[in-house]
Parts: C-alpha cells; structure tokens; sequence
C-alpha cells in the first residue's frame, strides 16, 4: 500500500468536487425536462473507504488502530424530494443545497493546502 499523502489527497478532493459541481451543474440545467431524473455521484467517503487505507503501528506504544466496524448510524439519501407530473425528479431547492456544501468542502480543502503549502515553506526556510 502507498502511503497517504495529505497534497494528493486534497488534490482528488478537490477533483471529485469538481465532478459533483458538474453533476449539480447538469441536474439544474435539465430540471424542466419531462422525464430527466436527478444524479449525484458516490461521496468521497465511500470512495476513500474503498481504498481500504490502514493504520499501521511501527513502535511499540503506538495505538492500535480499530478494526473495521459498521456503523449503525448510517443515513440512506433519496434521489430527490419530489417527482413532477412530468416524470422530473429534479428539486432546484436541494440542488442549491449541494451547491452550498461543494462551495463550503471546496473552501476548507483550498484552506487544508494552503495551510500545509506554509509549513512546507517554513520547514524549508533557512535562518
């Protein structure tokens, strides 16, 4: 397994925002065509669940990291609110929903590498 890069990381966050935003952007676009059913696309947490990244300890008083447990709290999101008369599953009030939350993710990751990109310069700065 490679390890974790948080740059690289941030930089994946930041394009499966981009795809999602595109997604948002279509789903708005069509939200009076007859029959067009809302999309969104897998969230990155599933996505990062699927790379099965481990902790590993390499020191004796290191934690061990918990095993992989299920959790029971899941939340199941529907396609839509609401479907028109016209078969249109797309709800403008929920899109402008996701909107919001891909504009608040795309912030606190641009402040994430902003904030590493400094301490990489000041790690690197000579006195």
């Amino acid at each position: 397994m490679d390890p974790v890069y948080i740059m690289k990381l941030a930089n994946q966050h930041q394009n499966w925002l981009s795809v999602r935003e595109a997604t948002v952007a279509q789903n708005v676009a069509n939200a009076n065509t007859p029959g067009y059913q809302a999309k969104d696309v897998e969230s990155f947490t599933a996505l990062f669940d699927k790379a099965k990244v481990h902790l590993r300890g390499t020191q004796p008083g290191h934690m061990s990291a918990m095993e992989h447990t299920e959790r029971s709290d899941r939340v199941e999101d529907k396609d839509s609110w609401d479907v028109t008369y016209s078969g249109n599953s797309v709800s403008l009030e929920q899109e402008m929903m996701k909107v919001n939350e891909i504009a608040r993710d795309h912030a606190l990751t641009t402040s994430i590498m902003k904030s590493m990109h400094s301490m990489m310069l000041m790690s690197a700065k000579v006195q």
